[in-house]
């Protein structure tokens, strides 16, 4: 089977056993990710690869975390998480006493933990509501136990490092008062429904990886979730160049409001 008739079949198979559509991330980055993984394994074709996946659950949920990107931290571009704590939740907060708020592909947890210890130092976090999705079962593990490594801990305000961590063998525990009120929960971006009424969606650094036809399709069902004033923070690599299309207008450098 040719090349690309070989990894254009593997796209249809995944969508169909997974809902997963392979097609809307950027073809040469994924194609080159999948390629080693599927190599590492000693497969020469993706029909191979294929057949294997089908076989084992292991090997699907292998595939699952190579093509999720799980990259995160906590206070990610600390200027920006400053502008959000200093500025936006305190005019939220202003107008609404209680806040819904969503991290979109959250990743291992430090985004969301980040957003429920920000809440909660300005009062608000156990009058707030705090979801948190991603597509990877492996990850959402990962971020309900809550342990990580001293180096994603790196950007963490010294009191807020003090008060919500416990260090236990070489790890720092999150605080079971930051965990309680969040609510994690698996999700497919492009494929899935939303829920609505956001004050606050936060997705960053994840819109890199898809093609124009797939952000378009995500930042207007973001736009939709939203309140009317609510706001989209996005990764510092992911500028929307025409806001207005999506019925945002640019409220600071990554924050985009509903209008």
């Amino acid at each position: 089977m040719h090349q690309d008739q070989d990894f254009a079949q593997f796209i249809i198979r995944i969508k169909q056993k997974t809902a997963i559509d392979l097609s809307q991330y950027k073809e040469a980055q994924m194609k080159r990710r999948l390629t080693t993984l599927r190599m590492k394994h000693g497969f020469q074709t993706f029909e191979e690869y294929w057949k294997a996946i089908e076989q084992n659950r292991s090997m699907l949920n292998e595939f699952l975390d190579r093509m999720t990107i799980n990259v995160s931290e906590f206070w990610r571009n600390p200027s920006r998480w400053d502008v959000l704590e200093k500025r936006f939740f305190p005019e939220m907060l202003s107008k609404n006493n209680r806040l819904k708020v969503w991290s979109a592909a959250c990743s291992t947890g430090e985004e969301p933990y980040t957003l429920a210890m920000i809440l909660s130092e300005l009062g608000a976090l156990q009058r707030s509501s705090l979801l948190a999705t991603d597509l990877d079962s492996g990850v959402l593990q990962k971020a309900m136990e809550g342990s990580y490594l001293e180096r994603s801990l790196r950007d963490v305000p010294p009191a807020s490092r003090q008060k919500y961590f416990k260090q236990s063998e070489g790890a720092f525990l999150i605080s079971d008062s930051l965990k309680q009120c969040i609510q994690f929960k698996q999700q497919n971006l492009l494929h899935d429904a939303f829920d609505s009424s956001f004050d606050l969606i936060v997705c960053r650094n994840v819109m890199i990886y898809f093609t124009e036809e797939a952000k378009h399709l995500l930042y207007q069902k973001f736009s939709n979730a939203l309140k009317p004033g609510g706001l989209l923070f996005v990764g510092s690599t992911e500028q929307i160049f025409s806001p207005a299309q999506y019925g945002f207008e640019t409220a600071d450098t990554f924050f985009y409001r509903k209008v």
